[in-house]
């Protein structure tokens, strides 16, 4: 390849000229001028023509014709040149498969991947010869690693975007038919332990196979170690929201007379000034797309809007609400407009937990916690970790309505929760009134 730096003999410079001349070569040929590109390459293979470059190259070049022996011989001599460049040995194991040679084609990607166990080109053959010997499973562990080569995001360049879907086919079949052979040793086990639930394991064994996203607390504050990291709870462990629930549609009259009696209450939820670096709020900074009707706000009780929703002000006050001066209880109206998307984010702190009350839900409404997206349920709460990865979708034609309060981590101690309120309020007056902007 290009790349290849040793020479083979010939002077430092000599070694920078055959390099430039072969990009000049492959810039002729990507620009269709392919008698420009090989009268290039013929000069350079006369000025140089034991440099494993230029050996490359030409090997590229037989091995595009259809030539693989000829490429072969040519790649092969390039790895005797220059044996520490996995590039090489790829290329020598491509020639070799057309030959249809396999074993050779094996020790060479093993030749390669001894000097770049990430070689992505290497892992991907590696991963297709494994296929063709029948090796299915082992093939999938390979496309695994080679997978795991790409950043999060990244577009492969168009010439290996086919191969890379096929490994993503490849250890998707595989992840299924490990999770068949898994369930299949469970399910009598299941059965003498009165058939479940039992969520923890699935999500355990979801997260081995595959189907399922690992995600972890990532505050934007303050994180609090040794606590499980839980997307969303379960709701008999808050028997609590009882009462709540049952009380939706009081709860809800409250929401629908705020928006026709007191709009201008509204703000947006997301405020911040310039300057703060957040990209992903870019959109919805300052905008009344999501806006807030507040009753508490980072801890201050909105004494106009309370007296508006007093049974919902009632019943919050039952609930076990964060309350750390300047910080909590927050309790709001979420109102999210038709064709909304509320970007990925995380939270402060996961001293705390988000209730979700679902109030106005018209359909195409959905929020994702983590690896799990459900849709909510008028009457119907949720707690949720909102340090985890989340983020919300109106799709709908109307707003969605939601009210949102914040609660104590209930795996904290009172004594940790009394520690805890007390660092975040030192944390507070030592920042001052900055505190708020930052988080």
């Amino acid at each position: 390849m290009s790349d290849v730096n040793a020479a083979a003999g010939g002077a430092a410079t000599d070694n920078a000229t055959v390099l430039r001349m072969i990009q000049a070569s492959k810039a002729a040929l990507a620009a269709g001028r392919t008698f420009e590109a090989d009268q290039l390459l013929a000069r350079v293979a006369q000025l140089a023509p034991a440099h494993p470059a230029v050996l490359n190259e030409l090997g590229l070049q037989m091995l595009n014709r259809g030539e693989a022996a000829k490429a072969s011989e040519l790649f092969r001599r390039a790895t005797q040149a220059d044996p520490q460049h996995p590039n090489l040995w790829s290329n020598l194991a491509s020639s070799l498969h057309a030959l249809n040679r396999l074993p050779e084609e094996l020790d060479a990607l093993e030749r390669a991947l001894a000097l770049e166990p990430r070689h992505l080109a290497s892992l991907l053959q590696k991963g297709a010869l494994m296929e063709a010997t029948g090796d299915a499973r082992n093939a999938a562990r390979v496309y695994r690693n080679a997978l795991a080569t790409l950043p999060p995001g990244a577009t492969p360049p168009e010439t290996v975007a086919p191969v890379i879907e096929h490994a993503r086919a490849a250890v998707a079949r595989d992840e299924a038919a490990l999770a068949a052979a898994i369930e299949e040793r469970l399910g009598g086990i299941r059965a003498s332990h009165g058939g479940g639930p039992f969520r923890r394991v699935d999500h355990c064994i979801e997260l081995l196979t595959g189907s399922r996203a690992r995600y972890l607390p990532q505050p934007t504050f303050m994180y609090f170690p040794q606590i499980p990291a839980v997307e969303f709870f379960e709701r008999a462990e808050f028997p609590w929201l009882d009462a709540l629930e049952a009380a939706s549609e009081e709860i809800r009259t409250e929401l629908m007379s705020v928006l026709v009696a007191d709009r201008e209450g509204l703000e947006p939820y997301i405020a911040y000034p310039e300057g703060v670096p957040l990209k992903q709020w870019k959109e919805l900074n300052k905008s009344r797309r999501w806006s807030a009707y507040f009753l508490w706000n980072q801890s201050q009780p909105q004494a106009a809007h309370l007296a508006r929703c007093p049974r919902t002000a009632e019943l919050l006050r039952s609930a076990p609400q964060v309350d750390v001066a300047r910080r909590g209880p927050t309790a709001f109206f979420s109102i999210l407009d038709a064709h909304t998307h509320i970007p990925p984010h995380t939270g402060v702190t996961n001293t705390r937990l988000t209730v979700h009350l679902p109030l106005v839900v018209p359909p195409g409404c959905r929020f994702r916690v983590g690896s799990e997206t459900r849709e909510w349920v008028a009457g119907k709460a949720w707690v949720f970790d909102d340090t985890i990865e989340h983020e919300a979708w109106n799709d709908s034609d109307v707003p969605r309505g939601v009210l949102i309060f914040d609660i104590w981590n209930p795996f904290l101690s009172a004594a940790e929760r009394d520690l805890i309120r007390a660092a975040t309020e030192a944390v507070g007056t030592y920042y001052g009134a900055g505190l708020t902007e930052a988080l």
